[in-house]
């Protein structure tokens, strides 16, 4: 049991996680959407992502800056330089192109209000709270904790993996 344990978290720690909360290509009219409402820096569309997502959601650089260069290279948004940061905005080509898959762009809005209501996220915000206390309480209590509270600790994280594991496979 331990030997499937140990291998199951390796496998975490050496495989990238990819989850991702849109489907391929969504992400470009999220982000001319938040264009279209005013110009913006990269790091403003992950924080009104993450906003918009009460916080279950926040996009990494390594998906905005890709998708923000594309965006450029397709014409529908430019950048320039501003107090040493790119500042984004929408072009007309990207205001033409929301307006001509406006059925898309509008399903794609209608599933983020959906998943992000606080009707659907407040279960999932408890669990959340939860969890960020946990890290809080481990991140500042570990160190120079002896061995054997660590031993412990691992074994009740370990439990408690197991444990969500299996109702979530439920």
């Amino acid at each position: 049991m331990f030997k499937d344990r140990f291998l199951r978290h390796e496998r975490f720690f050496r495989e990238p996680r990819r989850e991702s909360r849109f489907q391929k290509g969504d992400l470009k009219y999220v982000v001319l959407d938040l264009l279209k409402e005013k110009p913006r820096y990269g790091y403003e569309i992950i924080r009104a992502l993450e906003e918009q997502s009460h916080g279950l959601y926040t996009p990494s650089p390594g998906v905005v800056y890709p998708t923000l260069q594309m965006l450029e290279e397709m014409g529908h948004a430019n950048s320039q330089e501003l107090d040493g940061k790119k500042i984004y905005t929408i072009t007309e080509q990207g205001l033409q192109f929301l307006d001509e898959r406006k059925d898309s762009a509008d399903e794609i809005r209608s599933q983020m209000k959906n998943r992000w209501s606080f009707k659907n996220i407040g279960r999932m915000a408890m669990v959340m709270k939860e969890y960020h206390a946990l890290d809080n309480v481990l991140g500042r209590r570990l160190l120079g904790t002896d061995p054997e509270k660590l031993k412990r600790v691992q074994e009740v994280l370990a439990q408690a993996h197991d444990d969500i594991e299996s109702i979530l496979e439920e």
